[in-house]
């Protein structure tokens, strides 16, 4: 049955491609959608409905039915996305003769530019919290971190205190799919985490740490880099919640999400001249034209630089 074999491909992911708790959440999320949408559709209970059912009018139904309940066009692909891993998983297994979603072809997505702040909005965001107290200090650190390196929300709340270089004032980030990348961060970070570090607090061994857990007695504990008032890993929705609480307090219109100050960092690089070859490493895109859609947010920047180098832009 579909529910068994997604249950099947959910601890693939997991187990045989490493991929982090938010990646099979999300997958999971897709899935379920797909099967309740079956399930409606076959008069069925989602336990029964068969492998089978996952066929190309399948999906092209499925995307419809995102597409009247108002979903954007980004959210339809990337459920597509998910259904294409799910097919090529089941026919390698054995489950489905060929792949049906290559029958289906995905929407443009619309062409829209991350959400990123300026300058002085960026300054504002990072200088709101109260420095009087610890929890305000490690939103300074947290902050400060997100701007200095771009690393995505699930890379900062995975950090160990052995991954953070303060001296060398580098860290060591594990990516999607568990690649390891050096990110370096500035100065002002260094401070502000060490400040943090200062704090009288517990700091006890992260043990729900996936790389701690069930690896026997012996195996050294991690101990996390930011944590919560009870001494444990802050979580995703924690870091989230500090960022927009700080957007607000800035008056940063629209809010702001952790994503955000990622994009800020690599738009302000492009805008400082980093060669987009770099800002692809210190981001982690897997390909240069990920990093590429920067290119479109300072358009005017390209343009100074095509009438200064250009010889007959320069004539004219």
């Amino acid at each position: 049955m579909l529910k068994n074999a997604m249950r099947e491909f959910l601890q693939f992911l997991k187990f045989n491609r490493n991929a982090s708790p938010h990646t099979v959440r999300a997958y999971e999320t897709d899935l379920t959608q797909f099967l309740e949408f079956l399930s409606e559709r076959d008069s069925a209970k989602p336990s029964r409905v068969p492998v089978t059912a996952l066929d190309a009018d399948g999906v092209r139904g499925f995307l419809e039915s995102l597409h009247d309940r108002g979903n954007s066009r980004a959210s339809a692909a990337r459920r597509l996305a998910a259904l294409r891993t799910f097919a090529r998983y089941l026919v390698r297994e054995g489950r489905l003769a060929d792949d049906p979603t290559q029958m289906v072809g995905a929407q443009r997505k619309e062409q829209t530019l991350p959400q990123h702040l300026d300058l002085a909005q960026a300054d504002s965001v990072i200088g709101t919290p109260d420095l009087n107290c610890s929890a305000g200090r490690r939103d300074r650190a947290i902050l400060e971190l997100f701007y200095a390196s771009g690393l995505r929300l699930s890379e900062l709340v995975g950090l160990d205190i052995e991954d953070v270089n303060l001296p060398g004032r580098v860290v060591k980030v594990r990516g999607k799919g568990g690649k390891e990348r050096l990110v370096p961060f500035n100065r002002s970070t260094a401070d502000a985490l060490k400040v943090m570090l200062q704090d009288a607090r517990a700091v006890k061994p992260d043990t729900m740490s996936r790389r701690s857990r069930g690896l026997g007695p012996h195996v050294r504990p991690r101990y996390a880099m930011f944590l919560n008032l009870r001494g444990g890993r802050l979580t995703t929705r924690s870091v989230d919640r500090i960022v927009r609480q700080a957007a607000r307090a800035a008056a940063v219109p629209g809010g702001l999400s952790p994503h955000a100050l990622r994009h800020t960092f690599a738009t302000h690089l492009l805008q400082a001249g980093a060669d987009l070859r770099a800002i692809q490493e210190l981001l982690g895109h897997e390909r240069l034209s990920t990093t590429q859609r920067y290119t479109h947010l300072d358009i005017g920047r390209l343009m100074e630089v095509y009438r200064a180098s250009h010889p007959r832009a320069r004539k004219s």
